[in-house]
């Protein structure tokens, strides 16, 4: 019975596939289409990306196997805080890792605990060793395929702040999240210049942070 098998969230990418292969038939009802495509798929979530600063440097200046040792090392001190906070890690890429949230309070109160960690780890490191955190958020609705693959204009904005714009220790986020945020803290937010493709600004967030390194 394929059809059943299809229905295994596993097959989704060729669930998928199957729809887009009715969508681009001539004379198809791309609208209908589209509908079905996000009844199926579409979920919404706050998405989170992380990058390590000075990754390219340090790999050239100390090796590949160092750097993965910080990885390694960053990676003790964010996963209570992600199982704490409800996150589902969906990839992780050399030092990056895409996270979803289904609370936006709970995605900046892991931000910032993670950035604090972070620091607090890295005060008695030299600067080698840091585990410097950059991070950006978004949030919206996405498509989700599987465990591990996700698509939409928050998986982009969130990939660009906080893989290609945010700088060391920094916590950016668009709009779109601030207009989702419904928690306890009043967030304290600075515009930045970049606006990320799919969301109309972006803001650094102020925070208290543990220790200040470098």
């Amino acid at each position: 019975m394929p059809y059943f098998r299809t229905l295994f969230m596993e097959h989704s990418h060729e669930r998928l596939t199957k729809m887009l292969a009715d969508r681009a038939q001539d004379g198809a009802d791309r609208a209908a289409v589209d509908r079905k495509i996000w009844d199926t798929f579409g979920e919404t979530w706050t998405v989170m990306f992380t990058d390590l600063s000075g990754f390219s440097r340090n790999v050239a200046e100390f090796g590949i196997i160092h750097f993965v040792q910080v990885i390694v090392e960053s990676e003790k001190l964010y996963a209570p805080i992600l199982h704490d906070h409800n996150a589902f890690i969906i990839k992780r890429e050399g030092d990056s890792l895409m996270i979803l949230f289904h609370n936006p309070k709970n995605a900046l109160d892991a931000a910032i605990a993670m950035q604090q960690a972070s620091q607090a780890y890295s005060l008695s490191k030299p600067p080698e060793d840091k585990v410097t955190l950059c991070l950006g958020m978004s949030h919206g609705h996405i498509l989700r395929l599987g465990s591990n693959e996700i698509f939409g204009n928050a998986v982009n904005s969130a990939s660009k702040l906080g893989e290609d714009t945010a700088g060391p220790h920094e916590i950016l986020v668009t709009n779109d999240f601030v207009d989702a945020y419904d928690g306890d803290m009043q967030l304290q937010l600075e515009r930045i210049e970049f606006k990320p493709p799919g969301s109309a600004a972006a803001f650094r967030v102020a925070y208290p942070h543990a220790v200040l390194s470098d």
